[in-house]
C-alpha cells in the first residue's frame, strides 16, 4: 500500500512541539501571502526559480510540495513566511515549525539535483513594511536525509495504523446488518433513499415522519456506503444538543451489535463547554493543559484512536490522563474519526473546521442535516453580523490610548448615520461605505496593536474587535440577499445610541456551495414542506432528490381539533384567556394524563397558566421560563413521567417545541395557542418585503410556512410509537382556513372542536 502527504501536513503532523498558544495575532490573509511571495520573488536574480514542484518516497510514503524558491547561484533553498509585527516575538515552536518545512525540501531538493549540499533559509517578510528577514543554515545531503527518513518513519507508522483501521472498518461496513430485528414502517424507505443518494452521488431532501427511527435510518445506510464510495468520513450534523444525543444514542446501537465495524464516533462541542479552565487563557503562560499541548498530544492521539465512541466524556478522560485540552483534542480527532457528530456551525459557518478539513484534505465525505428545517434560521444567524452602539462607547473608553482615535472616527461615522434616519427603524439598500472603511481601518489598527502586544486586550473590546471583523467580512458580501437596518434605542437621553445589522434573508448562497462539495448530503425532517421553500432557501441543487416517506401512524392515533371560535391574535389576546383555561380543564378532567400547552410568548403563557392555577387549583402545572440552563430544562422534561398527571406549559419554537422525546403516557395531548407566526415588526416586515422581491411570497415565506412547521413540530411531540394515542388542539380560527390545512401532516384526520367558550 502507497501513501502520499504534502510536506507542509507531514510537518504539521510530526514537527509541532511546545504549547499551544491562541493568543491573538493577527497574520496576513491568504491575498496579502500571495503577494508577499510574488515581492520576494521579484527581489532575486534572473535564474531563480519560483514555486519549485518537488517530491521523495520513503519506503511507501511520498511526500510532495512546492518550494517557495530556489536560487542555484547560491545553491540556496528558500522558504518564505508572511507576518506582520514583531518578528522577535514570535514564538520559538513556530519557528521550529517553519524550520522543518525548510529542511524537508531541502532534501527533496538535494535529492532532484544529486546536491552533497545545500543552503537553506528562512525568509521572514514583513508585509506591512515589505523588509525581509532572512536566516540561512548550510546543510550536509546526509544530515537533511536523516531528518526527513525520522520524520517520515513517524508519520508513516500512524498512516500504516490508520490504513488497517480503514480497510478493517470498510470490509465490516459491508457486512453490517440493520441493528434491529426488523425496519420499523417507512424506516427502509428512507434508507434505501439515502443509501441511493450516496451512491449517484446527489443531494436528498427526505420529509419523514417524527417516531420513525430517522436518526438509525439514515446513519445506517450511510456507513453501508462507506466502502463502495470510497468515503473518508459522514458528518451527522444537528441544530441543538437533544439531536446530538440521538445521534450518539443511533451510533452506540450500531457499535454495539453483533457485526458492528470499527468505527471511530467523535462528538464535537462548543468550546466554552469543554474547557477544563474556564479563567484561563489558551496559552501555556496560563493554562496547564496548553503547557507542553504537542508534545503530550501524540499519546493522547494514540490512546483516542484506539477508543469507538468519543463522546465528550470519553474524551475528557483520555484528554486529562494525557493532561492536553479536551477541545483541541476533539479538534485533531476529527482528521482520524469516521463518524463526527456537531453542530451545523462546524460545516456550514465562514470558517467551519469540518468544511475546512474536507477542503485541505480534499477528503470525500457525506453529510447528514437533521432537523433541516432548522438550517434556514441557523444559516441566517452564521452569515449576518451585528454592532451594538453602547458596547462601542464602552470600550472607548477602556480602549489603550493608541486605539481611542479609530475608535472614535468609528463613533463619528456612526452618528453621521442617526441624522439621516428619522424613526427607530429604517432599512436601507446598502451598508454606508464610510462607516465601512472606519471599521475596516479601524480593525487593522487593533491588529498591528496586538501584534505588537501579545498580551491581548480586554475580554469586551476583543469581543468587539471579532465583531468588527464579522461586520467587514459580510459588508464585503452584501448583495440583494442581504438588509442593512439601523435600530436606534434611547439608552441614554442625551443622544441616540443604535444597532447595525447586515440581515442574511437568503442563506442559499453560502448553504447551496457547501450541499454540493460532500459527495452527497441529506437534508432530513418532519416538516420540509413545501418543498420549494427549503430549496429556494437552502440552495438545493437542481438534482436534488426529495421524498415523503408514508408515516407509520394512523389518524385514529390522533384526534386533531381546531379551536376555531377562539383567536389568539394578539388584539384577541385577553379575551382567549378564559375560553383557553376552561378548554385545557375540560380536556383534563375527560382524559387526565400529561398534556403540554404551547403559546406564541412568556407573556400569553404566564397569563393563561395563572388563571389555570386559580380557577382549577387541582391541575398540576409547570412552565417553561427564559433562559433555562439544560439542567433546568431536563427537570422541566423529567415532570413528565409515565403515571403523572399535569400540563407543562412552553413557548411554541422553543427547547421544547422539538427534538423532545416523550413516549406512551409521558405525553398524551398537546395545546398549541398560536399560529406560530413570526412577530409583526419592522424587520420582519422588510424581510417580507425582500422575499416578495426575490421569490413573489412575502407573507408566505416570511410568516406562514415557518409557522405552520413550528406548530407540526409541536404536535409532533405527541405521536411517538405505533401504540400511541393522543390528542393536539389548534387553538385559532385561521387553523380552518384552506391555505393552512393544505401544510398539515396528511396522516391527520383534522375535526373542527365542538367546544364552544363559555358552555
Amino acid at each position: 500500500m502507497s501513501y502520499s502527504i504534502a510536506v507542509r501536513a507531514l510537518c504539521e503532523f510530526t514537527a509541532k512541539v511546545g504549547d499551544l498558544d491562541l493568543r491573538f495575532t493577527p497574520s496576513p490573509t491568504a491575498l496579502e501571502g500571495i503577494v508577499g511571495h510574488r515581492t520576494v520573488a521579484s527581489r532575486r536574480s534572473e535564474g531563480y526559480q519560483s514555486e519549485v514542484a518537488l517530491e521523495g518516497l520513503f519506503k511507501s510514503l511520498k511526500v510532495k510540495g512546492r518550494a517557495d524558491g530556489y536560487d542555484p547561484t547560491q545553491n540556496c533553498l528558500e522558504e518564505v513566511k508572511t507576518y506582520r509585527g514583531d518578528l522577535n516575538k514570535q514564538p520559538a515552536n513556530h519557528r521550529q515549525l517553519h524550520w522543518a518545512q525548510a529542511k524537508v525540501y531541502g532534501w527533496l531538493m538535494c535529492q532532484k539535483l544529486v546536491l552533497e549540499q545545500i543552503n537553506v533559509a528562512l525568509v521572514y517578510f514583513d508585509i506591512v513594511s515589505e523588509k525581509e528577514t532572512c536566516l540561512v543554515e548550510s546543510f550536509s545531503a546526509g544530515q537533511l536525509q536523516v531528518f526527513f527518513e525520522q520524520h517520515c518513519r513517524l508519520f508513516l507508522h500512524w498512516a500504516e495504523q490508520e490504513e488497517a483501521h480503514r480497510e478493517a472498518r470498510n470490509g465490516a461496513a459491508q457486512q453490517l446488518q440493520f441493528p434491529h430485528a426488523g425496519f420499523r414502517p417507512g424506516q427502509r424507505h428512507l434508507a434505501e433513499s439515502v443509501f441511493k443518494a450516496v451512491s449517484t452521488g446527489r443531494c436528498l431532501m427526505a420529509q419523514a415522519p417524527t417516531g420513525i427511527g430517522k436518526t438509525v435510518g439514515t446513519l445506517f445506510p450511510m456507513l453501508k456506503t462507506l466502502a463502495p464510495q470510497q468515503l473518508d468520513k459522514v458528518f451527522f450534523l444537528t441544530a441543538k444538543t437533544p439531536g446530538r444525543k440521538l445521534a450518539l444514542d443511533a451510533a452506540q446501537v450500531i457499535l454495539d451489535s453483533a457485526d458492528a465495524p470499527p468505527l471511530r464516533v467523535l462528538e464535537m462541542i462548543a468550546r466554552d463547554k469543554a474547557c477544563e479552565h474556564p479563567g484561563s487563557a489558551c496559552h501555556g503562560e496560563s493554562c496547564p493543559l496548553a503547557r507542553g499541548f504537542y508534545d503530550r498530544l501524540p499519546a493522547a492521539r494514540q490512546a483516542a484512536s484506539e477508543l469507538r465512541l468519543l463522546d465528550q466524556n470519553a474524551l475528557r478522560e483520555v484528554a486529562l490522563a494525557h493532561q492536553v485540552c479536551p477541545y483541541y483534542l476533539s479538534q485533531e480527532m476529527a482528521r482520524w474519526a469516521d463518524v463526527v457528530v456537531a453542530d451545523y456551525n462546524y460545516y456550514f459557518d465562514f470558517s467551519a473546521l469540518l468544511f475546512g478539513l474536507c477542503q485541505a484534505n480534499q477528503l470525500k465525505v457525506a453529510v447528514l442535516v437533521d432537523e433541516a428545517h432548522n438550517l434556514v434560521e441557523r444559516g441566517r444567524q452564521m452569515y449576518s453580523a451585528s454592532l451594538d452602539q453602547a458596547t462601542l462607547n464602552g470600550v472607548r473608553k477602556t480602549a489603550p490610548e493608541a486605539l481611542k482615535k479609530p475608535l472614535q472616527r468609528v463613533n463619528r461615522e456612526w452618528n453621521a448615520l442617526h441624522s439621516q434616519q428619522l424613526g427607530v427603524y429604517q432599512a436601507y439598500d446598502k451598508p454606508p461605505e464610510k462607516l465601512l472603511q472606519a471599521l475596516s481601518s479601524c480593525s487593522a489598527s487593533i491588529g498591528d496593536f496586538l501584534n505588537d502586544h501579545p498580551q491581548g486586550l480586554d475580554s469586551a473590546l476583543q469581543s468587539f474587535y471579532f465583531d468588527m471583523l464579522q461586520f467587514c467580512r459580510v459588508g464585503e458580501l452584501f448583495d440583494e440577499q442581504y438588509l442593512f437596518d439601523i435600530s436606534k434605542r434611547d439608552l441614554d437621553r442625551k443622544r441616540n445610541l443604535s444597532q447595525l445589522c447586515l440581515r442574511n434573508v437568503v442563506p442559499a448562497g453560502f448553504i447551496g456551495p457547501r450541499l454540493t462539495a460532500a459527495r452527497s448530503t441529506v437534508l432530513f425532517s418532519a416538516t420540509l414542506s413545501p418543498r420549494h421553500y427549503y430549496a429556494d432557501l437552502l440552495g438545493t441543487p437542481a438534482s436534488t432528490v426529495c421524498i415523503d416517506v408514508e408515516s407509520p401512524f394512523h389518524a385514529d392515533q390522533l384526534q386533531v381539533h381546531i379551536v376555531n371560535r377562539i383567536s389568539t391574535r394578539f388584539v384577541h389576546r385577553q379575551a382567549s384567556l378564559a375560553p383557553i383555561v376552561e378548554l385545557i380543564a375540560r380536556q383534563f378532567s375527560q382524559r387526565p394524563g400529561n398534556y403540554l400547552a404551547f403559546f406564541s410568548s412568556f407573556d400569553y403563557l404566564q397569563q393563561v397558566a395563572q388563571l389555570l392555577a386559580e380557577r382549577h387549583p387541582q391541575i398540576n402545572l409547570w412552565s417553561q421560563s427564559r433562559g433555562m440552563t439544560e439542567e433546568q430544562r431536563q427537570q422541566f422534561l423529567d415532570q413528565f413521567t409515565a403515571d403523572g398527571q399535569g400540563v407543562g406549559f412552553a413557548v411554541l419554537g422553543g427547547a421544547f417545541g422539538e427534538g423532545i422525546d416523550l413516549p406512551g403516557a409521558r405525553l398524551i395531548g398537546a395545546f398549541i395557542a398560536t399560529l406560530g407566526l413570526a412577530q409583526l415588526n419592522p424587520v420582519n416586515e422588510q424581510m417580507k418585503r425582500r422575499m416578495a422581491a426575490i421569490f413573489g411570497a412575502g407573507y408566505d415565506y416570511t410568516y406562514l410556512f415557518p409557522g405552520v412547521q413550528k406548530v407540526v413540530q409541536a404536535a409532533g411531540r405527541v405521536i411517538r410509537t405505533q401504540q400511541d394515542q393522543g390528542v393536539v388542539m389548534l387553538i385559532d380560527d385561521r387553523f380552518g382556513e384552506g391555505k393552512v390545512k393544505q401544510l398539515l401532516p396528511r396522516w391527520w384526520s383534522v375535526e373542527p372542536t365542538l367546544f364552544h367558550p363559555g358552555q
